[in-house]
């Protein structure tokens, strides 16, 4: 990813991302954020990049990628790498979460981890870190797969 790639697009009106800065809402981001909306599995850019190709939406790859990473960081939507090191995203519901996603189909369901979350915290405990923060997605096979 080239330097101009990498660098946020923050102004005008959208909502704030984490960083508290406005988020640019372009025809390009509404036309992601459509697509996104629509599912609710987890879908790479170049799927996001297939489905706007066939409704017609004239946004490039490089843009499809550069607008999914922006989402990224605000907090929009939740970016998970598959075990092939391709990066997935979907918009997800608010608050901390964890996600099961199948393999083969991509059908994801998000979970809560009580227990998960007291290892990661007595773990980090243990070892003197504070200010913790994890993600974690299990990766299967559904069962209609």
């Amino acid at each position: 990813m080239s330097e101009a790639d990498s660098r946020s697009e923050a102004v005008s009106t959208g909502g704030a991302g984490k960083s508290g800065a406005p988020q640019r809402r372009t025809r390009q981001r509404a036309a992601v954020d459509k697509v996104l909306s629509a599912g609710t599995d987890f879908r790479t850019a170049q799927q996001i990049h297939d489905e706007l190709r066939h409704s017609d939406a004239a946004v490039g790859l490089t843009t499809v990628y550069r607008t999914l990473q922006l989402m990224a960081d605000s907090g929009e939507v939740d970016a998970i790498r598959t075990s092939d090191g391709e990066m997935s995203y979907r918009r997800c519901s608010g608050g901390h979460h964890h996600h099961l996603v199948c393999r083969s189909c991509g059908r994801t369901v998000e979970i809560s981890g009580p227990t998960v979350e007291k290892w990661a915290n007595a773990v980090a405990a243990k070892y003197g870190f504070r200010d913790v923060d994890h993600e974690l997605e299990i990766f299967g096979t559904c069962g209609d797969c």
